[in-house]
Order: C-alpha cells, then structure tokens, then sequence
C-alpha cells in the first residue's frame, strides 16, 4: 500500500494568505492581476508579488504554467484541502491525534455554540448513512459477482 500522507505546508504569512485567498477565489491568475486586486488594502511593487508568489510555490500552495513569457499560478489544492491539513496538524500536535479532544476543546472555549454542534452531529449523521448506503451497494455488488463465479463453477 502506498503512503498516501501528504506533508505538511509550511505556515502562511498575511500577505501569503491574501494572495492565496485571491487565488483561490478568483481561479488561475497572473502577478500581475494579482498586484492589481490586492493593490487596496496591500500595495506591492511588481517585484514583491513576484517574490511572494515564488515562495507560495516553493512552500507548495501555487503551480505555475508559463503562458509565452508569463506565468500563470494555480492553487495546488483546493482551499478547504489546506485547511483539513491543518487541523489535521493542530489535531496531531496539540491534542494528541484526537479529534474528539479538538471539538471538546472548542466548545469549552465557547468557540462552537450549542446550535453548531447540533448541525455538526446531523452532518456526521447523513454522511455516516450515506457511507453505510455506499458499502452495502458495493458488498451487494461483489456478493453477487461471488455468485455468478459459483455459478459458472458448476456449469464446468
């Protein structure tokens, strides 16, 4: 089996994260454009952004693909990818691999409401029967491949 455990980013810095947060809002993106959008609230020489997005593919959150002679960055993942691994790394560091440990954790510091974690369980609820509905098809799918097997055993 094949180690499918992806390494960990590196943190973000707040212009890192601004540039990300574009990017993953507004898709593929050149420096330029993304100089321009950020230019309000972030003014940068072309130079900086230029630095900034190198380093956001070096930490392994952009790819590039050269169009002529311009680049154009791609988020490596999808947002909400990044952000389970980092609570995924939250959860291993700090609380001992237990996600359970985490969510206590957050309602005892009155970051989840009551409201909140009833949401959460009705969520967890629904996939947990999804899964269930997805294992039974699949166990029903290769219980009847077993018979069709049988079946052709004693034909011979």
């Amino acid at each position: 089996m094949t180690n499918t455990r992806q390494a960990r980013l590196k943190n973000l810095g707040e212009v890192e994260q601004a540039v990300m947060d574009y990017i993953w809002s507004h898709g593929p993106s050149t420096s330029e454009s993304c100089r321009e959008a950020l230019a309000a609230t972030r003014p940068m020489k072309d130079s900086t952004i230029r630095t900034v997005l190198r380093r956001l593919e070096e930490k392994g959150y952009l790819t590039h693909q050269t169009e002529g002679r311009t680049f154009i960055y791609r988020a490596a993942d999808a947002r909400q990818s990044v952000a389970v691994r980092a609570v995924k790394g939250i959860i291993d560091r700090f609380c001992g691999g237990s996600a359970e440990e985490l969510v206590l954790g957050m309602v005892d510091g009155a970051v989840l409401s009551r409201q909140q974690l009833e949401r959460l369980a009705r969520r967890i609820s629904e996939k947990t029967l999804e899964q269930n509905t997805i294992d039974q098809k699949t166990g029903d799918e290769k219980m009847s491949g077993y018979k069709s097997a049988d079946k052709k055993e004693k034909k011979l």
